[in-house]
């Protein structure tokens, strides 16, 4: 019986304020109403970028510019869960299954804690896995704390199945 050797990713997103202040915004896979949007390629979701990332690290396939650059106009303003449930395909097709992935966020908006469970549910729901979201302010430091920008890191568990390594 051979040993199942689980393997982890990591990946870090960062969005700055967009400058058109009608541009919505998109966090953890949810839209938030009256928050001035982050700019970007797709929907600016840092999160859910930083999920595609840790599971793309995780398998050894690439990374999110490698599979939804600016190159490729066909992922112009796609949702952040549009591009998690692609990264899960990917990483499935890779010979992979998800463990989970857990990200955390860095920004003094959008007020997170009473969204938490639906943000766990919908990037859950498309990367169909456990993911879990926090956040966290940086004290008014940095560009973070001085509200032009988010960052998000996550981590991410994968393990094979199919012969992979």
């Amino acid at each position: 019986m051979s040993q199942i050797i689980p393997r982890v990713g990591t990946g870090i997103d960062v969005h700055a304020v967009a400058e058109d202040p009608d541009r919505p915004l998109y966090v953890a896979g949810l839209y938030w109403p009256g928050e001035r949007g982050l700019a970007g390629h797709s929907d600016a979701d840092a999160v859910a970028h930083a999920a595609c990332d840790a599971l793309f690290s995780a398998a050894g396939i690439g990374d999110l510019g490698t599979h939804f650059g600016t190159s490729r106009p066909e992922f112009a303003g796609a949702s952040g869960s549009t591009l998690l449930a692609e990264a899960a395909r990917l990483v499935r097709a890779a010979g992979f299954e998800i463990g989970n992935v857990a990200v955390q966020f860095v920004g003094n908006r959008p007020k997170f804690a009473a969204r938490r469970e639906e943000a766990n549910a919908a990037l859950s729901a498309a990367a169909n896995a456990p993911v879990t979201v926090t956040a966290t302010t940086s004290d008014g430091l940095g560009y973070e704390g001085a509200g032009e920008g988010i960052t998000a890191y996550a981590t991410a568990l994968v393990y094979p199945v199919n012969d992979a390594d």
